[in-house]
């Protein structure tokens, strides 16, 4: 039985959410928009200012698309009303991050610097040199975006160079040792 299928969503003042027959949910918030189409296996339906999803069977197939639904809703409405953000830190002598205009410039150690175009949604600033911080409205994009930077120079187990998030802990390993 899935318990996070079973809650309802609650939608806050100043949030519009509307639902068609096919399941396409829009989102409307102080923040912005989002649009995202559901499984149509699912019931969702809008009762006294709460969202409810019910399946119609109990097979697993619903009973783990009931759960899905009713996350990626709450996560639809919590982007719209607070945002999502992610940070990452740059460790390593010479390694650092710089915006200029639309780019995030990162330099890791390679022959040229990394540019990445910043994508459509999603905002990155750069307070340090040695910190990015991503935000944006779609928790997907947010997370996507910030992996594929930290895959450019991922943090290695011997010095703890490269890049990583926030509050991502490094095993570090010993190194050889000489005789």
């Amino acid at each position: 039985m899935s318990r996070i299928g079973l809650k309802p969503i609650d939608i806050p003042s100043g949030v519009e959410v509307k639902i068609d027959d096919k399941n396409y949910v829009e989102v409307k918030g102080p923040k912005g928009q989002i649009a995202q189409q559901l499984s149509q296996e699912m019931e969702i339906k809008i009762e006294d200012n709460q969202i409810l999803i019910n399946r119609p069977t109990e097979i697993k197939r619903h009973k783990s698309l009931h759960g899905l639904t009713r996350t990626l809703i709450a996560n639809m409405i919590e982007g719209v009303t607070e945002g999502y953000s992610k940070t990452l830190e740059i460790q390593g002598t010479g390694y650092r991050a710089q915006k200029q205009g639309k780019k995030l410039v990162l330099s890791l150690g390679y022959s040229h610097p990394v540019e990445l175009e910043d994508p459509e949604g999603i905002e990155v600033e750069v307070p340090q040199p040695n910190q990015i911080i991503i935000k944006g409205i779609d928790k997907q994009k947010v997370g996507s975006y910030a992996a594929v930077i930290r895959d450019f120079r991922k943090p290695e187990p011997y010095k703890g160079k490269g890049i990583r998030y926030s509050n991502e802990v490094v095993r570090r390993k010993v190194g050889k040792t000489g005789k």
